[in-house]
């Protein structure tokens, strides 16, 4: 019927594939959880500890890919969700002290993570601009608007579909409340 042999040699490839697997969710669950942590200290500006933390999570992500490879990384949901909270806390960083977002040295991210981390970014501008109008700090919310608006002009000529549709929808969405409480600012301040 079946070559017991064959049938060994699919068990200990399904049980390595398993040991793996469950080693990568619980590291990416960590990185998860630490990249959230980043995203945090940005909103109460605190850019030591986000920037402690983006070191780390930066080490950890070169030891996973050292210890499984990037493709073996990719095909894990847990993972994919790890990398793409970590690139909206890199770019809203990034966003925050004025530098360009560009691709992250040494690491082998795909795409997507890139793509989906950076339209949930404009929803961290969102809340970073609503503490800033809180503080009275009109003109950082400008810069923060122009900031998304320019992310979202590029943005735009991707033409995205699924999954990364919809997040880019919603940055959309997120844009539109940066304009209105630009709008709002003007009306009370008339700045």
């Amino acid at each position: 019927m079946i070559d017991k042999k064959f049938l060994e040699t699919l068990k200990k490839d399904y049980q390595a594939n398993e040991s793996e697997r469950r080693q990568i969710i619980s590291a990416s669950n960590n990185i998860l959880f630490e990249a959230k942590k980043i995203i945090f200290s940005l909103q109460r500006q605190d850019f030591k500890t986000a920037e402690t933390k983006i070191t780390e999570l930066e080490k950890m992500f070169v030891n996973l890919e050292s210890r499984f490879g990037a493709e073996r990384l990719k095909k894990e949901g847990a993972y994919k969700a790890a990398a793409e909270e970590y690139l909206e806390g890199k770019t809203f960083y990034l966003v925050i002290k004025k530098k360009d977002i560009t691709a992250v040295k040494d690491l082998h991210l795909d795409y997507e993570s890139y793509l989906g981390g950076i339209c949930d970014l404009i929803g961290e501008m969102v809340r970073y601009a609503t503490n800033q109008a809180a503080k009275g700090k009109f003109s950082e919310v400008a810069k923060i608007k122009k900031a998304a608006e320019d992310i979202m002009t590029q943005l735009i000529d991707f033409d995205m579909t699924g999954y990364l549709r919809t997040k880019y929808d919603q940055s959309r969405g997120h844009l539109r409340k940066l304009e209105q409480m630009a709008y709002e600012i003007k009306l009370r301040v008339g700045k």
